[in-house]
């Protein structure tokens, strides 16, 4: 079993940038595939990003491909989305979710989740 704490949430403007991070415990992570979900108030949980287990592999959301970066540091069982160019439409709580199989860009194909962390983007 994988824990997840997701931090780096908070309130920046429009082309601003936050770095979000996914703090993981549990033998599992570097085997884990990993992603990175979001929500706003209203809309279904979406895909952003996902990132095999050895890092080789990523993909992006096509709202987000260009502006955020996803990567991990399997030493330190630590996934990050870097986000850059943020718009007001990012606002949303950010989730970082795992699994031990295959991820894909759905979010029932995720086993683990963190609590989930706040962006906002002003105008």
């Amino acid at each position: 079993q994988v824990q997840l704490v997701e931090s780096g949430g908070g309130l920046v403007r429009t082309g601003g940038s936050l770095r979000l991070s996914c703090a993981a415990s549990g033998r599992t992570f570097s085997s884990s595939h990993m992603a990175w979900f979001r929500q706003a108030p209203g809309n279904e949980r979406e895909f952003v990003a996902r990132i095999s287990a050895g890092g080789g592999f990523t993909s992006y959301a096509d709202s987000v491909k260009g502006r955020f970066t996803i990567s991990r540091d399997n030493a330190k069982t630590t996934v990050y989305l870097q986000m850059d160019s943020l718009k007001p439409e990012d606002t949303a709580v950010y989730y970082c979710a795992g699994t031990p199989s295959i991820g894909t860009t759905q979010a029932r194909a995720y086993d683990y989740w963190g609590q989930g962390t706040q962006v906002t983007v002003s105008s």
